[in-house]
């Protein structure tokens, strides 16, 4: 008998308690590789200035926020044997450090998001160590302007950014040969339910975890910078809008330009705040209205979100801000693609006056572009992996 398959994913999922649709980016890899017949691992780790207890301080303990939901995430999925956070202080939770090396040893390949897995150890351990890019333009910008070189230690470099290499993207390829992939998509996970109704909505962060590059004379910033020009959109526009918005309540200004805008704000943490709760929150929308980082699409990147690829396999049409996949995915029914406020109102209104046939559309786009079966296989050929 062969020995089993195995995959590493490293990621973040510890570090940010209660966002379900940031722990879906993992899951759709760890569910979509095991359909294909791998064992797999995750690997997290978790730093103390990051961990809370009940009480909001910070500690390393089983007890914490942080390692509660990463268990219940994984338990959720029928992975509670295969994760492990990597703690400041030498310990692990869930396998065993001595467990990670062992399994980082035989796995055909450790796939770490964003390079997030930078212990040493770790790395020389695994046979393939590829660099799977999911905010394209940063990490290259960082590395072209010397400020950080996530890249380093990894044989093989893998990003969503699907345009990268090409002459209209200005997203330096820093050298690299760059692997283009779709996001994949576990389709059983999102079974189509009642007809669309509701609201467009959508789930995100106002700001993200870092600032705007300037590079080449540019600056390239992030989705407040590009969905200020869209405030106005609900009153335009016939379907009511709403936005699960993570945004600091000190940012009064923005707070009141989209209030006035006619935007219903709710807070993520009560409608997204697991994958199940975020699921079924895309799954009572009409639809969504999506605004990309103005990075994606300043620099024509080819980025397409892993929260509209959930909503198109939920059935519920995409309205998404254009970062340079015009005629990729195909545009007009289930994904309707802007770049203006006016094509942003225009194509609202398209998607609300047959929600049904837009409904049909985008299950099949999910079906045809995203499905892991297919994404998953591709990129494992690519990579180099039977």
């Amino acid at each position: 008998m062969s020995a089993a398959r195995s995959i590493v994913v490293g990621g973040a999922i510890a570090q940010r308690p209660g966002i379900g649709g940031h722990a879906w980016v993992f899951l759709q890899y760890l569910l979509g590789f095991r359909r294909l017949g791998f064992d797999v691992l995750f690997v997290d780790r978790l730093t103390d200035d990051v961990c809370v207890d009940d009480e909001g301080r910070g500690c390393l303990a089983e007890r914490s926020e942080n390692l509660r939901y990463v268990a219940e995430v994984m338990r959720a999925f029928g992975l509670e044997r295969s994760f492990a956070v990597l703690l400041d202080d030498g310990r692990s939770f869930g396998c065993s450090r001595d467990q990670v090396a062992r399994r980082v040893r035989g796995a055909d390949l450790l796939l770490n998001v964003m390079g997030y897995i930078d212990d040493p150890e770790l790395l020389d351990e695994a046979r393939r160590r590829v660099f799977l890019d999911i905010d394209p333009g940063f990490p290259q910008m960082w590395r072209a302007l010397e400020l950080a070189d996530p890249f380093a230690d990894h044989d093989v470099f893998v990003t969503v950014g699907e345009n990268i290499g090409h002459e209209a993207c200005t997203i330096p390829t820093c050298g690299l040969d760059w692997i283009t992939t779709p996001q994949p998509l576990v389709l059983d996970e999102w079974p189509v339910t009642e007809p669309p109704s509701g609201a467009f909505t959508s789930v995100g962060a106002w700001r993200g975890p870092y600032g705007p590059v300037e590079y080449d004379g540019r600056t390239f910033g992030l989705r407040v910078h590009e969905f200020r020009r869209f405030g106005e959109l609900p009153r335009r526009a016939t379907p009511e809008f709403e936005v699960a918005l993570d945004i600091d309540a000190a940012e009064t200004p923005d707070i009141e330009l989209l209030r006035a805008g006619g935007w219903r704000l709710v807070d993520p943490a009560a409608v997204a705040a697991t994958p199940a709760t975020y699921r079924d929150y895309i799954g009572a929308s009409l639809a969504e209205f999506t605004v990309a980082k103005n990075m994606y699409v300043q620099s024509h990147s080819g980025w397409f979100s892993d929260r509209s690829i959930c909503y198109l396999a939920a059935g519920r049409p995409v309205l998404a801000q254009d970062s340079g996949i015009r005629g990729r995915f195909g545009d007009g029914e289930g994904l309707v693609l802007f770049s203006t406020p006016d094509e942003a109102v225009e194509g609202a209104e398209r998607i609300a006056a047959d929600p049904a046939h837009h409904s049909r559309a985008a299950r099949a786009i999910a079906e045809e572009h995203f499905d892991s079966d297919r994404v998953l296989g591709r990129l494992l050929t690519e990579i180099g992996v039977d």
